[in-house]
């Protein structure tokens, strides 16, 4: 595989939700602390019925070439060789953010 061949699946944490995207690059980013994903790639629908959550990670990413997602936010980061749907989720209840920074200052 070449390097505009491979593809990866990102899951992420955002708002309560679970977002998981398509892209062609991510790196650990010039951000400490962040992953930096670009070249999103979007499902081309050919059949009738839409997914609503597709249609909404499409609209809010429409001017984004780059993002940084904090490294505490992922879940997961895949290499795949097939694209899936990206979609968005919504966490129940039970799952709660992380809710400190990884580096905190100490307190004298």
């Amino acid at each position: 595989m070449t390097d505009k061949q491979v593809l990866y699946r990102i899951q992420f944490v955002s708002n309560g939700e679970r977002y998981e995207l398509y892209v062609r690059e991510l790196s650990q980013g010039g951000l400490f602390g962040f992953v930096e994903i670009g070249d999103f790639v979007w499902d081309n629908h050919t059949h009738l019925v839409v997914d609503p959550t597709h249609e909404k990670l499409k609209d809010e990413f429409a001017d984004v070439t780059r993002t940084y997602i904090p490294m505490h936010n992922v879940l997961r980061i895949d290499t795949v060789k097939k694209q899936g749907t990206a979609k968005i989720t919504q966490l129940s209840d039970k799952v709660t953010a992380f809710p400190s920074p990884i580096y905190t200052p100490k307190k004298d």
